[in-house]
């Protein structure tokens, strides 16, 4: 402690006798040591911190740097300055005493604007950091917390800065009260965009790069500002939601529907239509065999198909298959609808055309013996997808029993009691998986 009294009673004597010395001679001082301490800064202090920057795998610090070095400038300015004002004047308190003031507001500008780029580079590396990367996360509630906590550091500092000079802020923005109404009435609508942005931020429903629905329209969201969410269409439209609407709106999130934790995956269902006189297991034979056959369907859960319906003109069966990504949908459809259709039209499935004349089938060819031989190919290629099918409707049978009795088990051991804390949450997780799967499972016939 003595040893820097004594270092600042040197300082004190330094400057006391510099009184002597002309003004003139004093601020050109007062400038070379400016420069001086900014030349130390620049090729030896900042130097050494930029090499440790760039040697880290970090990019948070590097682009952090930049501001940092340009803060300590004005910082090493404002403090010479200080330093010269009150060595220049020593004499003169009265001036020392005005300009203390400004070299004080300046100070908490300078520690405001410091702490601002701070919160600018780092907060969001560390919410990204601690976030559970398993959360469905909103793009943009990062930036708009960012920018929250820096509005309130900003309005700290100029309030601290204001009341250095003698200002009162309240006092300031009391007297523009009624200049305030006329411009919140004027600017409501961006108001409640950028209060609705936060409450997404809060939400969470979806995040840049998912796929979602609003109000009939279907894209990629490419960026959630303060004032509305940009969604790319597949027909690469750039659609603009203001964010009032897209919270008033109903929001289907594709990427965050799927099952069975996968949140990308998704179920597709897709119809066909064949003529009356063909065996529904034949043709429920051929659906599977085609839809297994696609690389972008799941082989949990199984594809199914379905009898949904007696039509007018045909039966329709309705084929049930899950994709791992929902990106992937259109390629899927485009290969199994042609993949189908060259299977039935192999395997002489019929899918009739919208009309109410009936054609009789030994019309077919017109070579009586081809037409005979073609529906005896037909035969036996049904009879063969009849025999495999029922092989796999002995399966699902045998299957759906086995889940039926696990279910029965587990609803017993959950109505006992007997099963408590993480136990019987791990057990209904099991009894809902089971649910599913039997709500899945095709209607077998009798």
């Amino acid at each position: 402690m003595t040893q820097v009294n004594d270092a600042w009673n040197q300082f004190n004597e330094l400057l006391e006798s510099g009184s002597q010395t002309s003004i003139i001679t004093k601020v050109v001082l007062t400038i070379i040591g400016i420069a001086i301490m900014i030349m130390i800064e620049k090729n030896y202090i900042l130097r050494r911190w930029e090499g440790i920057v760039a040697a880290t795998d970090a990019a948070w610090d590097d682009k952090i740097f930049g501001p940092l070095r340009t803060r300590i400038y004005i910082f090493t300015i404002i403090g010479g300055a200080n330093i010269g004002v009150y060595w220049i004047d020593a004499a003169n308190p009265g001036i020392v005493e005005t300009a203390a003031p400004l070299f004080n507001s300046m100070f908490i500008i300078l520690a405001a604007t410091l702490a601002s780029v701070t919160v600018k580079f780092i907060l969001p590396e560390l919410l990204n950091r601690f976030q559970k990367q398993s959360a469905v996360t909103v793009s943009g509630g990062n930036p708009l917390l960012v920018f929250l906590l820096r509005a309130v550091i900003w309005f700290g500092g100029l309030y601290l800065s204001l009341s250095e000079l003698g200002i009162e802020l309240f006092g300031v923005l009391a007297s523009l009260a009624v200049f305030s109404l006329i411009i919140g009435l004027a600017i409501q609508q961006t108001l409640g965009n950028i209060v609705n942005s936060f409450m997404l931020a809060l939400d969470r429903p979806f995040e840049v790069g998912d796929r979602i629905g609003v109000e009939g329209v279907m894209g990629t969201v490419m960026s959630i500002g303060i004032l509305s969410t940009k969604l790319l269409t597949l027909k690469e439209e750039l659609v603009v939601i203001p964010n009032n609407s897209l919270v008033d709106s109903t929001v289907v999130n594709y990427a965050r529907g799927g099952g069975d934790g996968v949140a990308r995956r998704i179920s597709v269902q897709m119809d066909y239509g064949v003529a009356y006189d063909e065996d529904p297991a034949h043709v429920k034979q051929v659906m599977l065999r085609i839809a297994r056959s696609c690389q972008y369907v799941l082989s949990e859960p199984r594809p199914r198909v379905m009898m949904t319906e007696l039509g007018d003109f045909s039966k329709v069966f309705r084929l049930f298959i899950w994709i791992g990504d929902y990106s992937d949908e259109i390629v899927t459809r485009d290969y199994l609808i042609e993949r189908m259709d060259r299977a039935f039209v192999k395997e002489g499935i019929v899918i009739p055309y919208p009309t109410a004349i009936e054609l009789p089938t030994q019309e077919l060819h017109s070579d009586p013996e081809i037409a005979a031989q073609k529906l005896k190919d037909k035969e036996v290629r049904r009879q063969r997808a009849v025999s495999a099918y029922r092989l796999e409707e002995a399966r699902l049978r045998k299957e759906h029993s086995k889940i039926t009795a696990e279910l029965e088990e587990l609803y017993a051991k959950v109505k006992s009691g007997k099963i408590t804390g993480q136990d019987l949450a791990d057990m209904q997780d099991r009894i809902r998986e089971l649910e599913q799967s039997l709500a899945l499972d095709m209607e077998l016939d009798d």
